[in-house]
């Protein structure tokens, strides 16, 4: 098994090692996510040749989504983007609101981690329970991410896989 991707963190390796990491990735066949936190740094890393943008560092969907709005983006070419959503030191599930918002707002995708691992008491928390209310499509107007008995909720339209 061989490695298929790396994390480039713009805001550490600044635009001139981005372009040298990229070029080095793509010569050995590898998916490069470049990791952004404004929207300068998002179109900067697409006219290097980036085609996989992750919003970091932003609080919100709606800054995140700021960053994204706007990019140019090569005639021909399309461009991945990834909503960071971290975990909240609260009970609350926003982190599954937050992702129901992102996908509203434009993410292709988004990248969850130890969010999924914060309830745990309640049947309806577990990483599995979290990860299907994240998929759902769901509307934060009609349903909260605790009400998954079908009622009120809309449609259950399949949204895509989770890949680890």
């Amino acid at each position: 098994m061989k490695c298929q991707g790396v994390v480039l963190v713009f805001d550490i390796l600044g635009e001139e090692k981005v372009v040298e990491f990229l070029k080095a990735a793509r010569a050995v066949d590898i998916e490069a996510i470049v990791a952004v936190s404004t929207h300068e740094q998002a179109q900067t890393a697409i006219d290097v040749g980036a085609r996989i943008i992750k919003v970091v560092n932003v609080e919100g969907a709606d800054n995140k989504a700021a960053v994204i709005q706007g990019l140019e983006v090569p005639e021909g070419q399309q461009v991945c983007t990834i909503a960071n959503i971290l975990a909240r030191d609260n009970k609350q599930m926003e982190e599954i609101e937050e992702a129901w918002i992102s996908r509203d707002k434009g993410f292709n995708c988004v990248w969850v981690s130890d969010a999924l691992y914060k309830g745990g008491a309640d049947p309806s928390e577990h990483p599995g329970a979290i990860i299907k209310s994240m998929t759902a499509k769901s509307s934060v107007k009609w349903a909260s991410p605790k009400a998954r008995s079908g009622k009120g909720e809309g449609a259950r339209e399949y949204l895509g896989d989770i890949l680890m």
